[in-house]
């Protein structure tokens, strides 16, 4: 099911930051509007120059059309300055700099496919270096700056091209499929060269500090639905592989000790569903250890190596990420807290730490933290979106039904007197392994400012609270996690914040699941809104992409159908009652469009009050501008018109 990372369209859009402001001065700034949030600017991929003075990151422009575009930025720390230093109509994006710190590589799709530029910073325009007729990927420096390693499926033949254009375009699936291999570009002579077999799939790739190697994660199994990736130490003379080791569970972000003694990764305890520890492998051989599963119990969201030996990883910590270093001798030192969470990061060989600072009450920035543990911001993208109204949450916890403590936010309107009681809307993240966070989510803003109460529960299952909580729902969806909701929505009627009788509830993904639950299991639900979610487990295996994230939870269906089907919303449609809206893309391939389509079918079939919308072209997370703000405006009106909220007037 894959639902990390895109768990919901409010969630992906949150990434986009927010805006710093006081409740009590909230009457004097715009009120939100859907809109309003195609404004907001992303900053991605901070990457320090090897000498450590400058800093080249990634920025968005306001969504506008079908994507949003993204171009280089540049902070120098001398000057305490920073611009734009790419301004094509297409994006860049993966800046990289060159070891001698005087040239960046970054991916641009200016032509009919993504290549490979490079820029002087000593000034002009980049300049392409691959012309492949296929989507070049994850590039990275040769230590001597001599070449580039890059990612790139074979193109298509001319014989394929002619039956394409003259619609013979049949396929065989798995089988027809071409897949990235790794290839190497000499700068001198303009060539580049594949060090790897079609039939292979490469992902990852870091080069070894000689120069003479590249670590890889790959698979020659590609097709399979199971994790078969490895990690492989590839000869760039020859191309010969090496199996440095074949991890348990999905892993991530490899990387090279400076002396290039060690491959770290993150990877799984035992067999799923995410990656959570951060191991440690010699190249020379040896066993892989893992350095932080004793010694911290969170999940390893990013981590980079410093030039001592010593790395600093983040971690999810609740609501938000926190950084923690491990020196040369694998010995655990806690960074001081920083007054806004953190995102991705790059590290300078000084010991600095640049990176994306947001909460939900500020904008994603650029943050640099010095060795001392002191940040401070140093950009100001997003300094316009002061002139909006935004509310921060209370972050509080309470016992679920069996005594396990469960950490969730609630959105009250500003200016509210503590003695009425609200509506009150549940938002439920993705995943189930993911987790709500301490930044700006569209939805939640959107309804709080039309008079709703919005909570936000961290429920079992969800990251940031160690290895066992995340096990917690392991083949229970629907059970102790719908409980948790429950338990958190009886707690705030009692404490007289939430109407008994004016109660929603909605949420993308598994959200979209946990709400398709809800309407099945209970009727204090007035209104529902489910994006993307899951009606029928059994048919989501067997249509998804990635289905080894739900084989973790289930097992799988042609053997153990009873766990897939008992927690199916659809088996429990003929109690269904609450009007339920249900937004989906049609080209989603993680939550696939049948899902919505069976969801629908059964509450139409038993007469409750329903619509479907579907949104042409769109993936699991939205990337139009007239589709976001459509969907976020249906959102707001469902739940309006069951809830008897009146629209907020602009």
């Amino acid at each position: 099911m894959g639902k990390l990372g895109l768990a919901l369209v409010f969630a992906v859009t949150a990434a986009a930051g927010s805006a710093c402001l006081a409740q009590d001065t909230a009457a004097e700034k715009k009120p939100l509007s859907p809109e309003a949030f195609l404004e907001l600017r992303a900053l991605q991929d901070p990457q320090f120059s090897p000498d450590g003075s400058k800093v080249a990151f990634v920025v968005s422009d306001p969504l506008k059309g079908e994507k949003r575009t993204r171009h280089i930025w540049l902070y120098d720390k001398a000057s305490n300055t920073g611009r734009q230093i790419t301004y094509s109509e297409m994006s860049e994006t993966s800046p990289r700099w060159s070891p001698d710190g005087k040239k960046l590589a970054f991916l641009s799709n200016r032509g009919d496919n993504q290549q490979i530029y490079i820029l002087s910073l000593s000034g002009g325009e980049g300049v392409v270096v691959t012309k492949a007729k296929a989507d070049v990927s994850s590039i990275a420096w040769s230590p001597d700056g001599q070449a580039i390693a890059f990612l790139s499926p074979d193109p298509k033949s001319e014989a394929e091209e002619k039956r394409e254009k003259d619609k013979e375009d049949a396929r065989v699936v798995d089988k027809d499929k071409k897949h990235a291999r790794l290839r190497v570009l000499e700068l001198a002579k303009q060539e580049a060269r594949a060090l790897t077999e079609p039939n292979w799939e490469i992902k990852d790739l870091v080069w070894l500090p000689d120069g003479q190697s590249i670590v890889v994660s790959a698979t020659n199994r590609p097709a399979s639905d199971h994790n078969t990736e490895r990690i492989y130490l590839v000869n760039v003379k020859d191309g010969k592989r090496n199996e440095l080791l074949a991890p348990r569970g999905p892993f991530n972000a490899i990387r090279v000790s400076p002396d290039g003694a060690v491959v770290s990764f993150v990877g799984c305890r035992e067999d799923g569903p995410q990656p959570h520890d951060l191991f440690l492998l010699p190249v020379r051989g040896g066993a892989a250890r893992n350095l932080t599963g004793a010694s911290l119990d969170r999940r390893i969201l990013n981590y980079h190596w410093a030039n001592d030996g010593s790395i600093v990883a983040e971690y999810a910590e609740g609501f938000r990420n926190r950084f923690v270093g491990y020196n040369s001798e694998g010995e655990k030192k806690e960074s001081p807290e920083l007054p806004i969470n953190p995102g991705p990061f790059g590290v300078a060989p000084s010991g600095e730490i640049a990176f994306v600072g947001e909460t939900s009450t500020a904008p994603q920035e650029l943050w640099l933290r010095n060795a001392s543990g002191k940040a401070e911001q140093i950009i100001h993208i997003n300094a316009n979106w002061q002139d909006h109204a935004l509310v921060a949450p209370e972050f509080y916890k309470y016992k679920s039904f069996d005594s396990v403590e469960i950490e969730a936010a609630l959105l009250k309107p500003a200016g509210y007197d503590g003695k009425a009681k609200l509506p009150l809307v549940v938002l439920v993240h993705g995943g189930p392994t993911g987790n709500w966070e301490d930044r700006i989510d569209p939805w939640g803003q959107l309804l709080v400012a039309r008079g709703y109460a919005v909570f936000y529960p961290n429920v079992r299952g969800s990251i940031g609270y160690g290895q066992k909580f995340v096990e917690m729902n392991r083949a229970d969806w629907g059970g102790g996690d719908f409980k948790d909701v429950m338990m958190g929505v009886d707690d705030l009627i009692a404490k007289g914040i939430a109407d008994p009788d004016r109660l929603g509830i909605g949420g993308w993904s598994y959200g979209g699941y946990m709400a398709e639950w809800a309407v099945t299991q209970t009727t204090r639900f007035k209104a529902a809104v489910s994006g993307a979610g899951m009606a029928n487990l059994i048919s989501e295996f067997g249509t998804e992409e990635h289905p080894s994230y739900d084989e973790w939870f289930w097992g799988v269906p042609y053997e153990k159908p009873e766990g897939f089907l008992n927690s199916s919303p659809f088996v429990y449609l003929k109690n269904a009652k609450t009007p339920t809206l249900i937004l989906q893309g049609e080209a989603d391939t993680v939550d696939p469009q049948g899902q919505s389509q069976e969801l629908y079918r059964g509450l139409k079939w038993y007469g409750v009050d329903v619509e479907l919308v579907l949104y042409p072209r769109e993936p699991h997370g939205f990337q139009e501008a007239k589709h976001r703000v459509d969907m976020q405006n249906r959102m707001l009106n469902w739940f309006g018109k069951y809830l008897n909220v009146e629209p907020l007037k602009q």
